[in-house]
């Protein structure tokens, strides 16, 4: 009578194939994970600068003075800019505001402004993505209108700045063709 050997291993077949399916889910969840980094950038990056154009608003209304969102020429970033006075010169100069809730933002990976529309105090339309641009916030509580898109050429988030009260809002999506208008709270 043959004694039946119990099998306490794996054979190189079992190991081989179990490896492989590790590859296969490993690589897998890597292309995921490299999608939804750069959404989370492009989202990160919206949201910071809503918050920056808040600041602005509330620091002008705060201070008594305008506040500026400014966007780097180079589409590298943006900053809140205020104007202070040197104490050495007692000239004013502007300064880029750097405490606890703002600092300035430069873009990570391919995150950039891809659309920027801007209707300034003195009425002239501005879509030059290239050029240096700010958007002012006045003490009155009011603003410069602006649309301001960025994305990394596929995810984009879409920033609009209301003229007449200065607020921010935030929406998923590419600017298209939103609209900006200067609202005359006076007129009946």
């Amino acid at each position: 009578m043959r004694c039946a050997r119990s099998r306490w291993g794996f054979t190189l077949v079992e190991v081989l194939l179990v490896v492989a399916l590790v590859a296969v889910l490993a690589g897998a969840g890597g292309g995921l994970y490299s999608g939804s980094y750069r959404r989370l950038l492009v989202e990160r990056t919206a949201r910071q600068f809503l918050l920056s154009a808040r600041y602005a608003r509330m620091m002008a209304i705060e201070q008594g003075r305008p506040y500026e969102l400014h966007l780097d020429e180079e589409n590298r970033g943006f900053a809140v800019i205020t104007t202070q006075r040197n104490p050495q010169t007692t000239e004013s100069e502007s300064v880029a505001v750097r405490d606890y809730y703002a600092k300035p933002v430069t873009f990570e990976g391919d995150v950039r402004f891809e659309d920027v529309r801007i209707l300034t105090l003195s009425a002239e339309q501005t879509s030059d993505v290239g050029a240096a641009q700010r958007i002012v916030f006045l003490p009155n509580g009011s603003a410069e209108s602006a649309v301001v898109q960025i994305g990394d050429g596929k995810t984009q988030y879409t920033i609009a700045v209301v003229a007449s009260t200065g607020k921010a809002t935030l929406r998923r999506g590419a600017a298209g063709e939103m609209q900006m208008a200067v609202i005359d709270l006076d007129e009946r």
